[in-house]
């Protein structure tokens, strides 16, 4: 089912999961949709690959863990968070070079920590693996050195460029 675009979050410069600079990194594209929930796209290709042919179970953690920890976006727009606890159930191999989605959404939220969940699909609409995260919600000069970064390299807005999302 379709759901409407409400917003594209912001991207840093290298970070691994959606570092718009990272010739190494995932380059995920992170979208608001209406109804609270967040989705992100992402294509690894065959630096990332474990069996032939297929995506590194680490890798699919990383992509789940940067969409579930970005979730709270959605709802708190300036929130920066860390990871406290990630659970994985892997279902299907995902292939290498394949367009994936994975729609996470906030299932509890306070004042220091939001729990959220998130799903991994495979283009064929098959789930692929499912995850459950603790996020600590965090400021920014608390999580990283930012002193004398240019902040603008750190959060870069982005135009939305789709409208709907499957």
């Amino acid at each position: 089912m379709k759901k409407k675009v409400t917003g594209k979050q912001f991207i840093t410069e290298m970070c691994f999961g959606c570092g718009c600079r990272n010739p190494i990194g995932l380059q995920g594209q992170f979208y608001n949709l209406e109804g609270g929930k967040t989705a992100a796209l992402f294509q690894p290709g065959e630096a990332f690959q474990s069996y032939p042919e297929r995506l590194h179970g680490g890798i699919t953690a990383a992509i789940l863990d940067e969409t579930l920890g970005r979730a709270i976006l959605a709802l708190e727009p300036d929130c920066w968070a860390v990871t406290a606890d990630l659970s994985i159930r892997y279902k299907k191999p995902v292939p290498l070079n394949t367009p994936l989605k994975v729609v996470a959404e906030v299932t509890e939220n306070n004042r220091r920590l939001f729990r959220s969940s998130g799903t991994l699909i495979l283009p064929d609409g098959e789930v692929a693996a499912t995850a459950f995260g603790v996020y600590m919600k965090q400021k920014l000069v608390d999580i990283a050195n930012v002193e004398g970064v240019e902040l603008d390299k750190v959060r870069i807005e982005q135009e939305t460029d789709k409208q709907f999302i499957d």
